[in-house]
């Protein structure tokens, strides 16, 4: 099965600093349709101007993972980390019991990232945080996992969740397949382009919510860049 939702139709609120859409109900959005998929919680689709940011704040028990379609977002927190993650890189906090942190552009251009939060496998992991270069021409088509909780899969970006994120930059005509398991979440959004599932167009920046798919098989019916998201119920 597969529902395909419209980036015009998810939710939205612009903050002048912030213009964000959510695929799922947060902060003053609330789909009761829409609260999670699987252990999939959050994807904000965030474009932050220059000089601005979010001021320190809490969170905890939540693998939050950020990428970067363009610009740079630069982190700090109360553990003492600090760094800059820019276009088509990653980075992943895990909130654990409990992180204090900010996220600012100090860029002179708009900075446009997906913000995802995933639902950690238990309460009190301790608190971390990681960023990782991920070419996108070493993800050329094929899928690269950019974070997992398989302890396998370590040049991934670690997270505590039985899930993975997951990143192809296809030229136009180009396949790819990925085995997401009939009992799997799935959830997909063209970051540039568009592509094709199981013969429904997903334009750039709409959602794909997967489900009961064993063999997933995506066509770029132009050249794309494509974020998945693999997560239990």
């Amino acid at each position: 099965m597969i529902e395909i939702r419209p980036f015009d139709h998810i939710g939205h609120a612009n903050h002048g600093w912030l213009d964000a859409r959510h695929h799922f109900s947060f902060a003053s959005y609330f789909d009761p349709a829409r609260v999670k998929w699987g252990a999939l919680r959050v994807w904000n689709d965030d474009a932050i101007a220059p000089g601005t940011g979010f001021g320190t704040h809490p969170h905890r028990d939540m693998e939050i993972i950020t990428y970067v379609r363009e610009g740079a977002i630069t982190h700090e927190d109360s553990l003492g980390n600090r760094g800059r993650t820019q276009a088509g890189d990653v980075q992943v906090m895990s909130a654990g019991t409990g992180i204090r942190h900010s996220e600012h552009n100090r860029e002179s251009e708009t900075t446009r990232l997906f913000q995802i939060w995933i639902m950690p496998d238990r309460a009190g992991h301790a608190p971390s945080w990681g960023t990782r270069t991920f070419p996108r021409g070493e993800r050329a088509g094929q899928f690269v996992v950019l974070a997992s909780g398989r302890p396998e899969e370590d040049d991934a970006l670690p997270i505590n969740a039985d899930a993975r994120v997951l990143g192809a930059t296809l030229h136009k005509g180009q396949v790819v397949e990925y085995r997401l398991g009939a009992e799997r979440f799935g959830y997909l959004v063209p970051a540039r382009g568009r592509v094709e599932i199981e013969g429904a167009s997903v334009n750039e920046r709409d959602g794909a919510a997967i489900s009961g798919t064993d063999i997933l098989r995506i066509r770029a019916l132009e050249d794309a860049e494509i974020v998945l998201v693999d997560t239990h119920d």
